[in-house]
C-alpha cells in the first residue's frame, strides 16, 4: 500500500514544540487514501474528512504565516478605510488634476484611522499622564480576557482532532448557571463567588461533554451536533428569561435575568479607574493549565497521538472514544469560563439572550490565529482584544464604520486558512523546499 505524507505534520516524530518526541514517533504513520481507510468500531470510516485535514495544515504553519496573515489584512482595511472614505472620493475626480491631493487625503484616511484603532487599543497620547494615557489598554485586556478563555476550548479541541464550533451553546449554558448562583443563592463572599465559577464551568463541561459522547458513541459528527446545540441552547435560555421563577428578573416583562449579587461580582484588579477584573488572572491560570495538559501529562499525550493518528492511537491501546469525551468537556468548560467570565466581570447587571456576544464564533478566529498553543493563542486574543476596543475609537474618533474592524478579522481568517496565497505574496519558501540561496549553496 502507497503511504501518503501527512501534510499537517511532515515529521509526526516531532512534538509540537519542534523537539523530538520519540513516543510519538509510532503515531505519526501516514493516513491512509480515503478508499482504504480503516472502519472504527462502529462500521464507519474514520473521520479523516477534508476539513480535519485543512484544520492540520492550518494549525502546523509557522508563526510567520500568522503573523504576515495580520499584516495582509490591514492592508487589505487600509484599502477599504481608503475607498471609503469621503474626502478621497471627492479628490479622485479630479485625480489626473491634482493627484497629489488624493494620495494625500488617502494617506490621511489611511493613518487617522489606523492612529486611532492604536490609541483605544494600546495606548492614547492626548491623555494626560502615563495612567490615563494606559487606561485603553486596559480595555482591551477586558475584551480579550474571553476571547482567551474561549479559544483555549476550541484549541485543545483543534489538537485533539476535533471542530468545536459550540462555544455559543457551551457559554450561554455556563452563563444560566453561573447568572442563576449569581442572583438566586446567598452564600459567603469566596463561596458564593467560587460556586459561581464552577458552576458555570460544569455547565459548559456537560453540554460539550454530550457532543463528545455522541461521536465516541455513534460516530455522530462534532460540527453537526455543536451546530444544533448552539440553537437549543440559544432557545432553551431565551425560553427561560421569558419565564417567572426560572431566570426572568421578577415583575419584569423584559427577557432579562436580575442583577448579580455583590458578593459573586469579579473584583476589579487596578481599582474603579480600569476596568480590569479577576477575570485575567482566570485566563492566564486557564494558559498554563492547558499548557500543562498538553505538554507535560500523560492525557495530554493521549489527545496530541489520537490528534495525529486516531487509528494508531487506538492499535496502541488508547481509548479514543474516551479521549473525545474528555476533550471536549474540558473544551466546555474552558468556554463555560469565558462565559463565567462575561456575566460576572462584564455583565452583571443581568443578562439576555444575546450575552455571549459572539465571542463563541470569534473564540475560532483566535484558536487559528494562535495555531492551537496556548501562548499562542493568549496573544492572539490580546490582538483580537485590541481590535475590538480600538474599533469602538476608531469609529467615534474618524467616522470609520466599525463593520471595517469585522472585515479586518475575517481577512485573517481568510489568509491564516490560505498558508500558500501568503506564501506566494511574500515569496516564502514552502515547508520542507530548500530556498533559492539554499539551492545555491548545496550545488557549490
Amino acid at each position: 500500500m502507497t503511504e501518503r505524507p501527512n501534510p499537517g505534520n511532515p515529521n509526526p516524530a516531532l512534538s509540537s514544540s519542534g523537539m523530538p518526541d520519540p513516543e510519538l514517533a509510532k503515531f505519526g504513520e501516514s493516513r491512509m487514501p480515503d478508499e482504504t481507510r480503516m472502519p472504527d468500531e462502529t462500521g464507519q470510516p474514520e473521520d479523516q474528512s477534508r476539513w480535519r485535514v485543512a484544520v492540520d495544515e492550518i494549525i502546523s504553519g509557522s508563526v510567520a504565516i500568522s503573523v504576515l496573515s495580520v499584516v495582509l489584512a490591514l492592508i487589505a482595511g487600509a484599502i477599504l478605510i481608503a475607498l471609503t472614505d469621503s474626502t478621497v472620493q471627492a479628490t479622485a475626480g479630479y485625480l489626473f488634476a491634482k493627484p497629489a491631493d488624493m494620495f494625500g487625503a488617502v494617506w490621511q484616511a489611511i493613518s487617522g484611522a489606523y492612529s486611532a484603532l492604536f490609541q483605544g487599543s494600546v495606548y492614547n497620547f492626548r491623555r494626560d499622564g502615563f495612567l490615563n494615557g494606559i487606561k485603553p489598554f486596559t480595555d482591551t485586556l477586558t475584551f480579550a480576557t474571553p476571547l482567551i478563555m474561549a479559544a483555549l476550548g476550541i484549541g485543545l479541541g483543534f489538537r485533539v482532532g476535533l471542530f468545536n464550533i459550540g462555544g455559543r451553546g457551551q457559554m450561554l449554558i455556563a452563563i444560566a448557571v453561573a447568572g442563576w448562583i449569581g442572583f438566586a443563592l446567598d452564600l459567603p463572599a469566596g463561596v458564593h463567588l467560587a460556586a459561581a465559577v464552577v458552576g458555570g464551568m460544569v455547565g459548559g463541561a456537560l453540554w460539550a461533554g454530550l457532543v463528545g459522547f455522541l461521536k465516541a458513541k455513534t460516530g455522530a459528527h462534532e460540527v453537526i451536533t455543536t451546530i444544533m446545540l448552539n440553537f437549543v441552547a440559544l432557545y432553551l435560555i431565551s425560553f427561560l428569561l421569558r419565564t417567572p421563577g426560572a431566570l426572568q428578573a421578577p415583575g419584569s416583562n423584559n427577557p432579562k435575568s436580575p442583577a448579580m449579587k455583590d458578593t459573586v461580582v469579579f473584583p476589579l484588579l487596578f481599582g474603579e479607574k480600569y476596568s480590569v477584573n479577576l477575570g485575567l488572572i482566570f485566563a492566564i491560570i486557564a494558559v498554563v493549565v492547558v499548557w500543562w495538559i498538553l505538554e507535560r501529562s500523560s492525557l495530554g499525550f493521549k489527545f496530541r497521538a489520537v490528534g495525529l493518528n486516531p487509528s494508531a492511537a487506538r492499535v496502541a491501546g488508547i481509548n479514543v472514544g474516551a479521549v473525545f469525551v474528555y476533550a471536549m468537556m474540558i473544551s466546555g468548560a474552558l468556554v463555560g469560563l469565558a462565559g463565567v467570565s462575561q456575566i460576572l466581570g462584564t455583565v452583571t447587571t443581568g443578562f439576555s439572550s444575546g450575552i455571549d456576544a459572539g465571542i463563541g464564533f470569534d473564540a475560532i478566529t483566535v484558536a487559528l490565529l494562535g495555531r492551537s498553543k496556548p501562548w499562542g493563542i493568549f496573544w492572539a486574543g490580546i490582538l483580537f482584544g485590541a481590535f475590538k476596543a480600538g474599533g469602538f475609537a476608531m469609529a467615534a474618533a474618524e467616522g470609520i464604520p466599525i463593520d471595517i474592524v469585522l472585515v479586518v478579522q475575517s481577512m485573517i481568517v481568510l489568509f491564516i486558512a490560505a498558508p500558500p496565497l501568503v506564501r506566494a505574496v511574500f515569496r516564502l519558501p514552502s515547508p520542507g523546499v530548500p530556498s533559492k540561496r539554499a539551492k545555491v549553496e548545496a550545488s557549490k
